[in-house]
């Protein structure tokens, strides 16, 4: 049962626009056509500034990767050629969610960039998505694992939060003074879509953990996240080593963990085993 209101709106508008008892509206088919057409040139015509910053968006990232962010860039894997694509999803995905409020009447106000103060002359710029009121809301896109998995509640988020979304999503209501509400996620692989409110977050600890982040850059000595783990099948150890899942997303792994060999699992039966980033491989069981 959907017990958001704004959820529930848009619901009741998509209903509508999809049985055409109404039809979307001239206004707001434009105020999307430019906010598409904003994100085709933030994508594709607009040269990116390789100097690092440390910003709302990455800020929560771990600091192994901001490390080599900074200092070591150009060991980066180099993004897969769907990635600007990808990227382009989210914000079309975005640009179309604002339409559907503006046609179902939900007041909200759009994000500007705005700068969070931590003191002793350290700040951080960002740009929040969207606010209801006195409440900051991100907007996001998902894999359908990702919506599942990762966005089932904020718990499955805060336990492996590798992007920093939570960490975002603190700063943008600390620089705002608004409270941090959730996000709005959309599966891109069938157009669900849901909010997950952001409950039981702890504001001060989170904004200790961007000061500690920050400062430990400033001294820029490279400190290694996580550990690897021992892979297991059917509940026993294999004998071999493997990153964890926070690290597998990395551009950054083979650097940080050098000699890594990236394979289909040597443990799973399946017809098409999954790609496994083994740290260490004393069992070749395939």
């Amino acid at each position: 049962m959907i017990t958001n209101p704004i959820e529930l709106a848009i619901h009741q508008q998509l209903n509508k626009l999809t049985t055409k008892s109404e039809l979307l509206s001239k206004k707001v088919v434009k105020g999307i056509v430019k906010d598409v057409e904003t994100a085709l040139i933030k994508q594709f015509a607009t040269k990116r500034d390789k100097a690092f910053r440390l910003r709302m968006s990455n800020m929560g990232k771990p600091y192994c990767q901001l490390w080599f962010e900074k200092n070591k860039p150009e060991l980066a894997l180099p993004p897969s050629s769907n990635f600007i694509i990808n990227m382009l999803i989210g914000d079309i995905i975005e640009a179309v969610f604002k339409g559907l409020l503006r046609e179902a009447k939900v007041e909200y106000k759009d994000g500007e960039q705005v700068t969070l103060d931590l003191g002793d002359g350290q700040t951080i710029d960002g740009t929040p998505d969207i606010f209801f009121g006195d409440e900051v809301d991100d907007i996001k896109s998902a894999s359908p694992w990702s919506y599942i998995n990762k966005f089932k509640d904020f718990n499955s988020l805060a336990e492996k939060d590798s992007f920093g979304y939570i960490a975002q999503l603190v700063g943008y209501a600390e620089a705002t003074n608004t409270k941090p509400n959730g996000w709005w996620v959309v599966n891109k692989g069938n157009g669900d879509f849901k909010h997950v409110k952001a409950t039981n977050i702890n504001s001060k600890q989170v904004l200790a953990k961007i000061k500690f982040t920050y400062k430990e850059l400033e001294e820029n000595k490279f400190r290694r996240c996580f550990t690897d783990e021992e892979e297991t099948y059917r509940k026993k150890p294999s004998g071999n080593r493997r990153l964890k899942q926070e690290c597998s997303w990395c551009s950054f792994r083979h650097a940080c963990w050098p000699g890594l060999q990236e394979r289909p699992s040597l443990v799973s039966q399946a017809m098409e085993p999954p790609m496994v980033s083994y740290t260490q491989i004393n069992n070749v069981q395939r």
